[in-house]
């Protein structure tokens, strides 16, 4: 049955947290999986929540925080003493331990290594933190399965026993020789049933996929979702096995890059939450309602070149707002699907034939829309040069939309700037700015004023 958070259980946890009761509450919550401890975390005041986590075993309170909300996290890193800290990060694969500490001030982070009693875990930790941030380096994780190809099955599988005591889940075997250079990966059906004699060049797989330490997290995520990995190592400019990099940890790399992106496509140029002050959520709107202000005072000087248009033809006026939604649409759908193609790696091909393309797309949208907006003005009793001029306007609207919105992300992918951005308010404005200058300037050639 799926943990339900009720008022009354944490009530219950606060009672006895009031109490100091901390063997009531290990007794209470033995039983909990971590990532319902984190729920509870979640929902307790800062004070509480530290207390709850020097009460239980850290194997618990280390995954538990992990999985807690940053802010909430660090309020309680806050709370803890360095050797609370090293406690908990003892406990940690690398990768989480060293996310854990650079999290924290740089006077307490040397402070907090140098209380982890595990030297080699501790230098792992500062290893990983030398890596640039969205780099595999900085990723993976230095807990894996290493076996030399020299061994023989029998002392392998001892060799195994041993470091899989450090190794949460064991996903591959990875074979490298005398000086650590990565070789190939080990089935463990083969090792099964191979002789105990057997040395491991005679069974080990030479193909395996890698990475190295400087690849970015973009293109680490695309390799493991091509060829469907659970785990990927990371080697160095020499070849030499440095860590995994495990499919959970993509995975939140994924989900990180999708709430950023969709963030961005929102008109939002910070990494924000709809708990975080005033002024960080100010400063991260602010930039593209402005940008919009813009757009929206150039479409009223296009307008103000266009007057005489609005005196003659009054009726004009009231197609604008249609006109710019239109374009404004058009634009957003179809720099969605580019920037969606090109987080999954599938635009490819010439330019040219992507053109070709988009404008036939357009072509087809265009004319079935224009055709809708003449059989409105039928209906409605229109002028039937007006309803022309409106409908072929809206043609030429969305062909010049799609054509942004199709051309905008891909140039701004090869200059090494989030596509994402081209889907929110970049597009809409300028296609705003486009499809209402286009609409007045056929209008003028058309109807001829």
């Amino acid at each position: 049955m799926a943990f339900q958070l009720t008022s009354e259980f944490v009530q219950h946890i606060e009672h006895l947290i009031a109490q100091r009761d901390g063997l009531g509450l290990k007794e209470m919550l033995r039983e909990y999986h971590f990532a319902d401890i984190a729920e509870i975390l979640e929902e307790l005041k800062s004070d509480d929540a530290t207390f709850l986590i020097q009460s239980l075993e850290s194997e618990i309170t280390s995954e538990a925080l992990m999985e807690v909300d940053e802010d909430v996290r660090e309020k309680i890193l806050d709370r803890l003493s360095p050797k609370e800290i090293a406690k908990e990060l003892e406990e940690m694969d690398t990768d989480d331990a060293a996310d854990v500490v650079a999290e924290l001030d740089e006077e307490i982070q040397l402070e907090v290594i140098d209380k982890i009693e595990d030297e080699e875990h501790a230098a792992d930790i500062v290893e990983l933190l030398t890596y640039d941030d969205n780099t595999a380096g900085a990723l993976m994780a230095k807990e894996l399965i290493q076996v030399k190809e020299t061994w023989t099955v029998a002392g392998c599988v001892r060799e195994m026993r041993r470091q899989a005591k450090n190794v949460t889940r064991v996903h591959s075997i990875y074979v490298t020789d005398k000086d650590g250079l990565l070789k190939g990966r080990l089935s463990l059906k083969d090792l099964l049933t191979a002789s105990e004699k057997a040395h491991i060049s005679d069974v080990y797989i030479p193909r395996v996929d890698y990475v190295t330490v400087h690849t970015e997290n973009e293109e680490v995520a695309r390799i493991m979702q091509k060829y469907d990995l659970e785990a990927i190592p990371v080697v160095d400019e020499k070849g030499v096995l440095m860590g995994r990099i495990t499919i959970d940890d993509i995975v939140d790399f994924i989900k990180d890059e999708a709430e950023k992106d969709y963030q961005l496509a929102a008109g939002i140029s910070q990494d924000v939450e709809a708990d975080d002050n005033v002024w960080l959520l100010t400063r991260a709107r602010l930039p593209w309602l402005v940008l919009g202000l813009f757009g929206g005072l150039g479409s009223v000087y296009i307008m103000q070149g266009f007057d005489e248009a609005l005196s003659k033809f009054p009726i004009l006026f009231f197609f604008t707002p249609l006109i710019a939604a239109m374009a404004g649409n058009v634009g957003v759908q179809s720099s969605a699907i580019i920037v969606q193609g090109l987080a999954n790696d599938i635009i490819k091909g010439s330019l040219l034939n992507r053109l070709i393309k988009e404008v036939g797309l357009a072509l087809i949208n265009g004319a079935t829309l224009g055709l809708l907006v003449i059989l409105f003005g039928y209906i409605a009793g229109l002028d039937q040069l007006v309803s022309l001029t409106i409908a072929l306007s809206l043609l030429c609207v969305i062909i010049v939309a799609a054509l942004i919105g199709t051309f905008v992300p891909i140039i701004l992918d090869k200059k090494g700037i989030d596509p994402a951005i081209a889907t929110g308010p970049f597009i809409t404005t300028s296609n705003d700015i486009f499809g209402i200058f286009l609409f007045f300037y056929i209008s003028k050639i058309i109807l001829g004023f």
